[in-house]
């Protein structure tokens, strides 16, 4: 699913090294995108994103991913839709349901087996009683 069509751009200056071009170039890219406005997802998967994603949702109900490692703006932003994209993939997947599984009658067997043969060697380390 590309959700591009769907995303709102913020810019800012990007922090940290860079010198004089990072004082004057707003090349920090902001992305933002409505899941509950999104025309692209059903309602159950809106509501599998609240819930997966609900760490980077901001109190408006928008998925918030910000970008500042490329020195252009272009780059940036290519990268916001890249990490949303990768979000959105992520959140979509259904996890597997666990199937109740039993131990087989042989793997049974062995455990008993297992258990009377420990117990025979902790039995052998006791003391004798000199009662019988």
């Amino acid at each position: 699913m590309d959700i591009r069509e769907e995303i709102r751009f913020q810019t800012s200056r990007s922090g940290g090294a860079g010198g004089q071009h990072v004082n004057k170039v707003e090349t920090q890219v902001t992305g933002f995108w409505s899941i509950q406005a999104s025309k692209l997802c059903s309602p159950e998967e809106k509501e599998r994103l609240l819930t997966k994603l609900s760490n980077r949702i901001t109190s408006e109900g928008e998925l918030m991913v910000r970008a500042n490692r490329e020195r252009s703006q272009w780059g940036n932003r290519q990268a916001v839709v890249r990490k949303m994209n990768e979000l959105v993939e992520a959140g979509l997947v259904v996890p597997k349901t666990r199937k109740a599984t039993k131990k087989t009658k042989a793997a049974r067997e062995a455990t008993l087996l297992q258990k009377k043969q420990r117990s025979a060697i902790k039995q052998q380390r006791q003391k004798p009683s000199w009662d019988s």
